[in-house]
């Protein structure tokens, strides 16, 4: 592609992008820290992939999504997954009414632009099958009807690293439909003071207003899927994902014995989108490998299976994923 190409999609990108600023202004209001966090939803939200988050309790999982959604002037569902939980409880069901004499379709809570899915390995692999399909299929079925889901559609899942009795952890397909896998951490000791003089204080502290829209977002989806990307940064994601399945041939044979499974194609396909989107957010019309790499982990720790041999040792996905990239030539 020739340069002017590109300065012409980092115009477009620029002007559709103008509102980042305001709306990263505007979530930081509520969410202290956490930008890594806060990167990642707006990543998934313009890329069309969903995240799923990991932290402990507190984290400001929850409010992250709440925030967002109402900076977006959004519809917001949050559904609390329990082990109880029925798969018509997030679609929806038939319902008879006597008056009329017939079946009416009541909507469940996954109509709506955000659906914050807490803690999701709380309720059954038949409840979990039924929001994973809605987030691939962007549509559900009641009754003999399909409903598309409006967009933007985004799911935010939840799962909690620790207290794994009574849950029903993903099976490895499930989890390979989340665009990324974030995990969350302890704020900054800084950050921690300052959210605490904030909920201990300042009286408007939590209020956030709506700063763009939706149509909006759809727009910025639009020059974002324009975003240039290099066949050598392709080449560089094939390669990237084809080490995780076949170390050996990347010089990598230390972590034979380590993978049971490889990443999937949808990792290629994930890490692209997710690269555009974080070119598009830092004001760029094109990729760089610095994007692949920043985004490297996000994509593919839920990617990579460990065999018993790499447990034995307590090697970690971090820790193949670092070698990986250290082995794989940058372009």
């Amino acid at each position: 592609m020739e340069s002017f190409e590109i300065e012409n999609i980092t115009r477009e990108v620029q002007q559709a992008g103008a509102f980042v600023e305001r709306l990263q202004e505007e979530t930081k209001k509520t969410i202290i820290g956490q930008e890594h966090m806060m990167q990642r939803l707006l990543i998934g939200l313009l890329a069309e992939g969903h995240i799923l988050l990991e932290g402990l309790p507190g984290l400001a999982k929850t409010l992250a999504i709440k925030t967002l959604s109402k900076a977006v002037q959004a519809s917001y569902h949050r559904i609390q997954f329990t082990p109880d939980l029925l798969p018509a409880d997030i679609i929806g069901t038939m319902i008879y009414n006597q008056q009329k004499g017939e079946f009416t379709i009541s909507k469940g809570p996954i109509f709506a632009n955000f659906i914050l899915a807490d803690e999701i390995n709380r309720a059954p692999a038949k409840v979990q099958a039924a929001l994973l399909e809605a987030m691939q299929e962007r549509q559900v079925t009641i009754g003999g009807h399909t409903y598309r889901l409006e967009e933007p559609f985004l799911v935010l899942a939840t799962q909690n690293p620790i207290e794994q009795e009574g849950t029903y952890p993903l099976p490895e397909a499930q989890t390979d439909r989340f665009m990324l896998k974030v995990l969350v951490d302890y704020p900054k000791p800084e950050d921690e003071l300052e959210i605490m003089r904030k909920n201990l204080y300042a009286q408007n502290f939590g209020q956030v207003q709506p700063v763009i829209d939706t149509r909006e977002i759809l727009e910025a989806r639009k020059a974002v899927r324009k975003v240039y990307v290099d066949a050598k940064i392709e080449q560089y994601i094939l390669q990237i994902v084809l080490a995780t399945r076949k170390p050996s041939q990347f010089g990598l044979d230390k972590l034979e014995p380590m993978i049971s499974y490889g990443a999937s194609p949808r990792a290629g396909i994930f890490l692209g989108k997710a690269a555009r989107a974080l070119a598009f957010l830092e004001g760029r019309g094109y990729v760089l490998p610095d994007d692949v790499r920043a985004l490297g982990h996000d994509v593919l720790r839920h990617r990579i299976g460990l065999t018993y041999e790499a447990e034995a040792e307590e090697i970690t996905a971090e820790n193949i994923i670092d070698d990986i990239f250290n082995a794989v030539e940058v372009p």
